[in-house]
């Protein structure tokens, strides 16, 4: 019985130490109505691989709600491809893509949009996350050498977008935005 007391103690320092991390890597990603399940999932896996946990617990979390969030995302894939086909009989549009959290300015949401989901995942992690490369790469769930390339390729694209005024002409409309 002591020993689920202890586990059970270690377990509430974890989500007291890192549960707005979490919640907010995961509001940062997601709509506001998935935020507390994602949450929910991320420290059920963490209760159950408690004794698997090193010394810095939070990039693993983060990785473990990337993968939750992927989980739900394929999901909706799969709802959304229903709901397309059924649309398509209708004659409606497709699917919305990759949503930026309202905060974030059209031109830095544009150059962004343009960015590959890996690296627009590296440089959400180090950027708002303020993890470092390293300790990314663990989130990400690849080596550092390759997280350090997608950021530099993120950083470097991302750049591009902002510098050059007639991108935010060429781009396409963000889900949800007016044209």
């Amino acid at each position: 019985m002591a020993a689920d007391t202890d586990r059970q103690a270690a377990f509430e320092r974890l989500f007291a130490a890192h549960y707005r991390a979490v919640r907010a890597y995961v509001l940062r990603r997601a709509g506001p109505d998935a935020v507390e399940d994602v949450v929910a999932e991320t420290f059920l896996i963490a209760w159950r691989r408690l004794d698997t946990l090193g010394e810095d617990p939070l990039p693993w979390l983060f990785g473990v709600a990337r993968r939750v969030l992927a989980n739900q995302l394929r999901a909706a894939r799969r709802r959304g491809a229903l709901a397309t086909r059924l649309r398509s009989l209708a004659g409606g549009d497709p699917d919305p893509g990759w949503q930026p959290p309202p905060l974030m300015s059209p031109e830095l949401a544009a150059a962004m949009a343009s960015l590959s989901p890996r690296e627009r995942e590296a440089l959400l992690l180090v950027a708002w996350e303020g993890l470092t490369s390293d300790r990314a790469a663990g989130a990400a769930g690849c080596s550092p050498a390759a997280f350090r390339v997608r950021l530099h390729r993120a950083r470097r694209r991302v750049a591009a977008e902002l510098a050059d005024p007639a991108a935010t002409q060429r781009r396409p409309p963000i889900a949800g935005e007016a044209p």
